[in-house]
């Protein structure tokens, strides 16, 4: 006979981190299956939504192809191993690297599934340190860190992030971004589409601004296509009617915006009219303005953009942009406009001194091949291929001879694809911690697997401070282990271990080095009371341990008894579905972090890039680009061997738009040949994708997704690989970046499109 039982979930695999609650069912021979999947009606945050990635959760947790014992390279075939042979493995080749050329010729690559763990996001930083090396790339650099670097430079911290408001908000616009297909991002929204409708409901309005008529666009009041890679001169120009037009009001921001400041912004934006950008833009110098005045005039607006505005040459302008019409426009720090939530716990602005603090700094050092400055403790991982093809001049600046993946996949995601898989061919010694063997981790020797996202306790250190509300959840582990394996956090303790030469990783004392962190994590929160809360804490080990120490030194927290009643994890146990902390408020000046105090609305390194964009204005737009986008079901790589998710209408077609199909003699279904217009000499480096013709996209422009490419040997994605796709990054250029993020550039790139015979499709 049958039992059930439920268990609540924060889901992991997007950054709406929706309450979920899962039936779950035990059979006759005692072992428990996931029966059903839903939406928490009682969460605080997500209110009972949930999407498709949610339900394909039962895939995750039991797809064959999930790795469940560690992997070691024999004679060019990965064969099954214990962990005490894997540990001894990597301490044997990260040991031979290290003697041969040193600490520093180790690097290590972090793939964005981290956030979504507890365990490794507090343990990756551990494992980083004791690499000491500069060699750390991670998926930032594909992906946010130009709004990360702009809000590090206004505000002080790299996560002193506004969002907008969007529950009171009577005008959004939204600029390349898709957050009914994201959910938001680094905006935590869950059900973007019915708070979009409930503001439309309210009289409020949706403009969206994309080359493509994105799914959020649908849903909007009105959408205006752009040219890629042209929000820049966009935003630029909304600044310059606010100040031509004197709409300027600065509101809450008043008596933390310098005048000087104001004032270099209006002097950097002078040559970005209406009238001069309208062309490269593709949007009429009236509707420009028009925008400018909307958001000016509306009772309560904000202005947000994403990965759209900073996957391009010019990300971290426009994302700095972003910011400053929000400022100018009182909009920031302000109801209904752009806010800082107050996150329950590892927030920067929540800890020591409110109002000031050292600020940010980029540039501490350089990439060794191409001189990338260093931007948040880590260089672009597009410089990753050279770092590891270029040889060493000198001890101090090592190639990269050996490489640790934590839950990475660069091979599918980083521009310049095919030449990071031949220089990872070329390592020493590789090392993956992934649940799956994949693209990149094909390359690797040794293959740790992780859990299952289930078998884990589960906090968003991360999504608690970009959320559109103020909560605070935990969730226990469900359950569900089958395969003995240790935690993620277990691992990257070991593998830390290794990498300072402490013997092979079945002789490390886990539990020894949790303490010792725990008791770290002790001192730094509870200060004269370090002994005691470390002693209340330990009835948990590992994260849970830490976490609960800063859940309860927090701004919601107990204070170690200080503050009776205040939030700790214990308390989170008692209300699985979460704790409501309430609408977000005004938080300046404290939030800051800045040196001067100060919301520093004109950062030097921002306004030396403006001529950059002003030389580029005057350059005619490319006859044809390719962009990428994001589909509900697809955000990464290994959701195409999920069924639940990989089911239904091929999604990784190219997008077309009809005037352009018909010019280039492509047919819907018909496959037709992608690269780079200036590769033009070299045919072999190409993509062959199958043809959507669709309006969505604008003239002069072709989309299609990333996270594609499924049909390397040696990976082990048999649902994927049915429908492989084509990479996108296997034709973008690794070495077009932000100059100041040393972000990717993914989106406006000049592209070659040519039909293909059925017969030259297939060869």
């Amino acid at each position: 006979m049958s039992t059930h039982r439920t268990a609540h979930r924060i889901c992991p695999l997007c950054e709406a981190c929706c309450g979920l609650v899962l039936d779950i069912e035990r059979d006759t021979q005692g072992v428990e299956h996931i029966a059903t999947i839903r939406g928490d009606d009682s969460d605080p945050f997500s209110r009972g939504y949930l999407c498709p990635k949610a339900v394909a959760l039962k895939d995750l947790h039991d797809d064959p192809d999930r790795l469940r014992q560690p992997l070691i390279r024999r004679n060019g075939r990965h064969e099954p191993a214990t962990w005490d042979e894997a540990f001894a493995e990597i301490a044997r080749g990260l040991g031979d690297v290290q003697a041969r050329h040193g600490r520093g010729a180790v690097g290590i690559t972090l793939g964005n599934p981290i956030v979504h763990k507890l365990g490794l996001t507090l343990t990756v930083p551990t494992l980083v340190k004791s690499l000491g090396t500069k060699h750390v790339y991670s998926a930032s650099t594909l992906d946010q860190i130009p709004r990360q670097l702009a809000c590090g430079l206004l505000y002080g911290h790299w996560f002193s992030v506004p969002v907008p408001d969007i529950d009171r908000t009577d005008w959004l616009l939204v600029i390349g971004a898709n957050p009914v297909a994201s959910n938001g991002s680094m905006w935590t929204v869950p059900d973007f589409r019915g708070r979009a409708k409930a503001l439309r409901q309210r009289g409020g309005r949706l403009v969206v601004i994309d080359p493509r008529r994105t799914e959020t666009a649908k849903v909007a009041d009105e959408y205006l296509p752009i040219r890629p890679g042209a929000d820049v001169f966009l935003l630029a120009a909304m600044v310059h009617t606010l100040f031509a037009e004197g709409l300027v009001r600065l509101g809450a921001a008043a008596s933390v915006v310098s005048t000087e400041d104001v004032e270099a912004v209006r002097a950097a934006v002078a040559a970005f009219a209406p009238d001069v950008v309208a062309d490269r833009c593709a949007i009429p110098a009236e509707t420009i303005r028009r925008l400018a005045r909307e958001l000016a005039a509306a009772p309560r607006a904000a202005v947000y953009g994403r990965i759209g505005t900073n996957g391009q040459t010019f990300g971290t302008l426009s994302a700095w942009l972003i910011d400053v019409l929000n400022v100018l426009t009182g909009r920031l720090d302000a109801e209904g406009g752009v806010m800082f939530p107050k996150a329950a716990a590892l927030a920067a602005n929540t800890m020591g001194p409110p109002g000031i603090g050292r600020g940010v700094t980029t540039g501490r050092h350089h990439s060794r091949v191409s001189g990338a400055p260093e931007v948040i403790g880590e260089w672009p991982i597009t410089c990753l291929a050279e770092e590891i093809e270029t040889p060493a001049t000198s001890p101090e600046q090592p190639a990269v001879k050996a490489l640790i993946t934590v839950a990475s996949n660069p091979v599918l995601s980083a521009p310049g694809s095919p030449r990071l898989a031949a220089a990872l061919d070329t390592l020493d010694f590789m090392v993956s911690v992934d649940i799956y063997l994949n693209e990149t981790t094909r390359h690797a020797d040794v293959i740790l697997p992780g859990r299952s996202p289930l078998e884990d306790g589960h906090f968003d250190v991360a999504f608690g401070q970009l959320s559109m509300r103020n909560h605070v959840r935990y969730s226990p582990p469900v359950g569900l282990a089958d395969s003995g394996q240790p935690a993620e956090w277990e691992i990257l303790l070991r593998l830390s271990e290794i990498a300072q030469g402490r013997g092979p990783g079945g002789m490390v004392d886990v539990a020894a080095l949790d303490d010792r962190l725990a008791r770290q994590e002790a001192e730094r929160f509870a200060g004269d009371r370090a002994e005691q809360a470390f002693a209340e804490a330990s009835r948990w080990r590992g994260p849970e341990r830490r976490l609960d120490l800063a859940l309860r030194a927090g701004p919601h927290g107990d204070d170690f008894g200080r503050r009776p009643g205040g939030v700790r994890l214990a308390a989170l146990l008692d209300a699985p579905s979460g704790i409501d902390l309430g609408a977000l408020a005004p938080r300046l000046p404290e939030v800051l972090r800045t040196p001067s105090g100060r919301v520093d609305l004109a950062p030097p390194m921002l306004l030396a890039d403006l001529p950059r964009a002003l030389a580029a204005l005057r350059e005619p737009a490319p006859p044809l680009v390719i962009i990428g986008r994001r589909d509900v079901r697809s955000n990464n790589s290994w959701m195409h061997n999920l069924p639940t998710l990989a089911k239904g209408p091929f999604r990784g077609a190219m997008q077309v738009h009809p005037v352009d199909a018909q010019r280039l003699g492509l047919a819907e279904g018909a496959s037709a040949c992608v690269r780079r217009a200036d590769d033009a000499g070299h045919h072999d480096r190409h993509i062959t994708v199958q043809v959507h013709v669709d309006d969505s996209v604008m003239p002069g422009v072709v989309c299609l997704p990333h996270g594609w490419g499924h049909d390397q040997p040696g990976t082990r994605l048999h649902v994927a690989a049915e429908r492989p796709g084509a990479n996108l990054n296997a034709v973008l250029d690794e070495r077009l970046r932000d100059p100041l993020s040393g972000n990717a550039v993914l989106s406006g790139v000049a592209v070659v499109v040519e039909a293909l015979s059925r017969s030259a499709a297939h060869r």
